[in-house]
C-alpha cells in the first residue's frame, strides 16, 4: 500500500541518472533497490513514470513515495544490545565486531537490524522493511558508535548531516607500519573496483570524493596506532585509504596481508565517538565508548 510521498528538488545532481543520485540522496539505499523502486512505481518525477536510465534536469523535483503497511520478512530475533544512549527520536549503539548491521547476501538473519525489530516497533521506515531504522552502517568487524532512527523525521535530519558532513566520526585502527607523520589528510575519490566487485577502489577517474583525516596516537615496532576523522563516509573509506597509502589495516581480510601476523580477528577498526545534532532538540551531541577488549590486549602485547 502507498504511505506518504517525499520530494526533493534536483540542483547538484543535475545530468545524473535518477538511480545512482538518488543513491547520494537517500544515503546507504543500494542502486539494486532503487532501481527496485523505480521499477515498481514508487518513484516518479514531476509526478511522472520515468525509467532508472532517466537523466536528471536541474528543477526537476524527484516524487518517492513510502511504502506503508507492508508486512514485513524481517524477523525480530533477541541479540543483547549495547545502547549508549536513547529517547524518542534516536537510539545510539555501539555496536559489536562481527554482528552484520542488516541483512544482504548471505546474511539473512542474526543482524543488528533483526535485533533492533525484536526491541522496538518504533523505527523509521524510509530504508525499507530490512533496514529499519538504519541511517548509516559500518562494517561487520568494525565495532563502535552507530546512529539509529525511530522516526521518519529523525531519519531524514540525520541522513541531511550525513550529507552535508556535520555529522562527525571519530575511529580509531591499528594499521601495518610505522607512519613517522604526527597527521595527515587523505584525499582520494573511491569507487567500487572493477576487478572484484566486492571491494572499493581508489578511482581518479570514476571515483566519488573521499576525505580522511588522521592523527598518530601512538607508534609501536611494526604499526601504528591512529585515529581518523571522516570528512566523506564513502563504504570502506578507512580500510582503502589506508591501503592506498601502504598501511593497510590490521587485521583486514579484504584490503590487508592475507597472513597476518598480528592479528586476523577482522580489521582492527573502532567508531569511537560520534558527534550530530538532535534532531529534534537540535542540540549539538557527542557520544563515546571505549575501545573493545581484544583491541585493548592486542594493544598490550605490541
Amino acid at each position: 500500500m502507498a504511505g506518504k510521498t517525499k520530494n526533493y528538488k534536483v540542483d547538484r545532481e543535475a545530468g545524473q541518472r535518477i538511480d545512482k543520485a538518488l543513491v547520494e540522496i537517500l544515503i546507504d539505499v543500494s542502486r539494486s533497490h532503487i532501481q527496485k523502486l523505480i521499477d515498481e512505481g514508487y518513484v516518479f518525477v514531476n509526478n511522472e513514470a520515468v525509467k532508472t536510465s532517466y537523466r536528471l534536469q536541474k528543477g526537476d523535483v524527484i516524487n518517492i513515495v513510502t511504502r506503508e503497511d507492508q508486512p514485513s520478512d524481517l524477523k525480530p530475533e533477541y541479540i543483547p544490545l549495547d545502547i549508549v544512549y536513547e529517547d524518542s527520536d534516536i537510539i545510539i549503539i555501539n555496536k559489536p565486531r562481527g554482528l552484520v548491521v542488516h541483512p544482504g547476501a548471505g546474511n539473512k538473519d542474526l543482524t543488528l537490524a533483526n535485533a533492533l525489530m525484536f526491541y522496538t516497533k518504533n523505527l523509521s521506515s524510509i530504508n525499507g522493511e530490512f533496514r529499519p531504522g538504519i541511517v548509516h552502517r559500518i562494517d561487520k568487524d568494525t565495532s563502535g558508535l552507530l546512529a539509529v532512527a525511530k522516526n521518519d523525521y529523525a531519519h531524514n535530519e540525520l541522513a541531511a548531516q550525513l550529507k552535508n558532513h556535520t555529522m562527525q566520526r571519530i575511529y580509531v585502527a591499528l594499521v601495518h607500519g610505522v607512519i613517522h607523520e604526527e597527521e595527515g589528510k587523505i584525499i582520494a575519490p573511491l569507487a567500487r573496483d572493477k576487478k572484484n566487485r566486492l571491494k572499493m577502489a581508489v578511482d581518479l577517474q570514476e571515483g566519488k570524493e573521499a576525505v580522511t583525516h588522521f592523527k598518530v596516537l601512538r607508534r609501536y615496532q611494526s604499526s601504528t596506532l591512529v585515529e581518523c576523522r571522516l570528512e566523506t563516509g564513502r563504504t570502506h573509506q578507512i580500510r582503502v585509504h589506508f591501503e592506498y597509502i601502504r598501511h593497510p589495516l590490521v587485521g583486514d581480510p579484504l584490503y590487508g596481508k592475507k597472513k597476518d601476523a598480528l592479528y586476523q580477528g577482522g580489521q582492527l577498526l573502532h567508531a569511537k565517538a560520534l558527534t550530530l545534532i538532535h534532531p529534534r532538540t537540535k542540540e549539538v551531541k557527542t557520544f563515546a565508548c571505549a575501545l573493545p577488549a581484544y583491541f585493548e590486549e592486542i594493544l598490550k602485547n605490541l
